[in-house]
């Protein structure tokens, strides 16, 4: 959008301080929204499952951005493939006003599924050199649904807002530099720079509800892979090689301790070995041996800390053995999402407002990731909100102690799409339609 509407922009925003006084009509218009969804399902459904069984890595979603450019196109978008590899992005301009940044992500995780639903993924591609099977199970495919349903729903209730909606799809939010990559394309100077943006997530909560907070909402995140090098031996003779399985054995123990003896207890960091890589069969011992991890941290003081700790450990490990120093590599940061404290408190009254006693606000930050955060590093005032995904007797029944849900990178992850797909769609509208309404 022009500059010059910034004032409306600012005003708009501001006006979240004066009280919670809306834009819209929110009972009407969500009943609206599932009076079109009524019919949309079906389609939204279908496009969901297509896309759980067909999963693609990051920077391989070729087949599913294509398949949303499709979507978007259909619907009046002008549409700009291959941002950032392949990324893309839809416009619709529908008068004066803010332009508004939608995103969802488009990359699967290399992961087999074991649901047993009957739209399960089978698939298999080539991941650090080995096949693997690769799987939806941190819930892109539900957001893709979502991201389609709530362009659909914006457009078939135009005449209700103005601005421009700027819809993004995202590649590798899995590998965390998918949203970077697309910036470094010219995100943001090929295309017009949002005045404000939103995204969501879906989670082991009822699928009724949506969570938001103002703040920081989610963790620093770093990748490790540290490969310790040995010298290879017939496992016979032992005494001839330098073990790297041993130091990678002992790593995995020895740095916890960065975090109960280094780490003040009262400041959050997690560290987690997710990966251990080394050898071929039982007699024989490797030269070396890759372990790949994540780093979570709110505080950047807490991270380098951390990450100092885990190299001084890694350096240790060799050391003790005689062996050459490790290869350290901290890969893939990303930054917390922290989100804009006027924008959040100008749509929780639509949410409370369309959702009542299922409109949570959340008081605690989450330890999972998202880099969302470099859209809003580069000047996006946003609001990141969650949704939920499972049924709410399940969900209480195990707050009671029954059988745990599945959380998100589970292989038994399984979100019921029906009304997942709804909540999300109702809640990502109204929260576009609350700050388009009042342009001209």
């Amino acid at each position: 959008m022009p500059r010059t509407a910034l004032p409306f922009v600012a005003a708009l925003l501001l006006a979240a301080s004066a009280g919670p006084a809306l834009a819209l009509d929110v009972a009407a218009e969500k009943a609206a929204v599932d009076a079109e969804l009524n019919s949309d399902y079906p389609h939204l459904d279908a496009l969901y499952k297509d896309i759980h069984a067909h999963p693609e890595l990051g920077h391989h979603e070729v087949r599913t951005a294509a398949l949303l450019a499709k979507e978007m196109r259909g619907l009046g978008f002008t549409v700009t493939e291959g941002v950032g590899g392949t990324g893309l992005v839809a416009l619709y301009k529908n008068g004066e006003g803010p332009t508004v940044l939608v995103r969802t992500e488009l990359d699967a995780l290399p992961m087999e599924e074991k649901t047993g639903l009957p739209y399960a993924s089978r698939v298999q591609a080539d991941w650090n050199g080995k096949q693997t099977f690769v799987a939806h199970s941190c819930g892109h495919d539900i957001h893709m649904a979502v991201w389609v349903g709530t362009a659909r729903a914006l457009l078939a209730r135009k005449d209700h807002w103005h601005g421009t909606l700027m819809f993004i799809a995202q590649p590798a939010e899995e590998v965390g530099d998918g949203a970077d990559g697309m910036i470094k394309d010219g995100l943001f100077t090929r295309f017009p720079k949002p005045d404000m943006g939103f995204a969501l997530h879906g989670g082991p909560a009822p699928d009724n509800e949506v969570s938001y907070k103002p703040g920081v909402l989610t963790s620093n995140a770093d990748s490790l892979m540290i490969t310790f090098h040995g010298r290879g031996a017939h496992g016979a003779q032992p005494h001839l090689a330098i073990d790297p399985i041993v130091m990678a054995a002992r790593f995995v123990v020895d740095v916890q301790t960065v975090i109960s003896r280094e780490k003040d207890p009262l400041e959050p960091g997690i560290v987690s070995i997710g990966s251990i890589q080394g050898g071929t069969v039982g007699n024989i011992i490797p030269d070396t041996v890759i372990v790949r991890g994540t780093v979570r941290t709110y505080d950047d003081r807490v991270r380098q800390r951390i990450l100092a700790g885990i190299r001084r450990t890694a350096e240790a490990e060799a050391t003790m053995e005689g062996a050459p120093p490790p290869t350290i590599q901290f890969l893939d940061p990303s930054e917390a999402v922290i989100n804009d404290a006027a924008l959040t408190a100008r749509t929780a009254p639509v949410f409370k407002a369309a959702f009542g006693a299922n409109a949570v606000e959340l008081t605690q930050p989450m330890t999972p990731s998202e880099d969302y955060s470099a859209f809003i590093i580069a000047g996006v005032p946003s609001l990141f909100f969650g949704i939920g995904v499972y049924d709410p007797a399940k969900v209480a029944a195990a707050a009671a102690g029954g059988p745990a849900l599945p959380s998100n990178h589970s292989p038994y992850y399984a979100p019921v799409p029906e009304p997942t797909i709804r909540t999300g769609v109702e809640a990502m509208t109204l929260a576009v339609e609350n700050v388009t309404a009042g342009a001209r």
